[in-house]
């Protein structure tokens, strides 16, 4: 059977909180900030963890581009609003436009519906290419059109139409034999000029 104390205890509630913090931070600023969240009796504090840089951190100005983001997971025994949280932060010397806090579970549920967002996008994205004619078949047959568009230019083909020559067909060359050994030489149809005239006698 549980005791009275068992009881008080599973009937204390707790407020769960996500606080994200901009840009690069020091480790003196994180434990003096850690140490400074005493004020809301923490159940527990997460050590931060840092995300890889982001084009547009998610609920920071527009203009802060290209930064990660320190995330720190708490538990507090009491209530906490994000303007308090940014003066502890401030008291630590810090910019609060480059801080916030939200519930854990509106966090989650944020980042659950980005997620399936990503992945809606990424699957209708991939629809549309496997639903393009060309890409349908894993380009094979466009590869094909490509490679015979390529080969056509190369190597040009055939005309399909064969024009005659107008011309008469050569004359068969009668100094050749049927098989097609030259009988005559070609010097023998030139006529040599008369031999001069010379004093000398025969």
């Amino acid at each position: 059977m549980k005791s009275l104390r068992h009881y008080l205890m599973e009937s204390v509630r707790t407020y769960h909180y996500t606080i994200k913090i901009l840009g690069d931070v020091d480790k003196n600023f994180l434990e003096m900030f850690k140490y400074n969240l005493s004020k809301f009796d923490p159940v527990e504090i997460g050590e931060p963890k840092t995300t890889p840089i982001q084009k547009n951190p998610y609920g920071f100005p527009a203009e802060e581009v290209n930064q990660s983001v320190t995330i720190i997971k708490c538990e507090f025994k009491y209530p906490a609003t994000e303007p308090m949280i940014q003066q502890v932060a401030q008291h630590c010397g810090f910019n609060i436009n480059k801080i916030r806090a939200i519930t854990t579970d509106y966090n989650d549920s944020i980042n659950a519906e980005n997620d399936k967002y990503a992945n809606q996008m990424a699957d209708e994205n991939k629809k549309a290419l496997l639903d393009t004619p060309e890409l349908a078949d894993n380009g094979k047959e466009a590869s094909k059109d490509y490679a015979n568009q390529y080969l056509d230019k190369v190597v040009p083909k055939k005309p399909s139409i064969d024009i005659p020559y107008a011309a008469k067909s050569p004359a068969k060359d009668v100094n050749k034999s049927k098989e097609g050994i030259q009988t005559k030489s070609p010097f023998s149809k030139i006529n040599m000029p008369a031999r001069p005239t010379t004093g000398a006698t025969k």
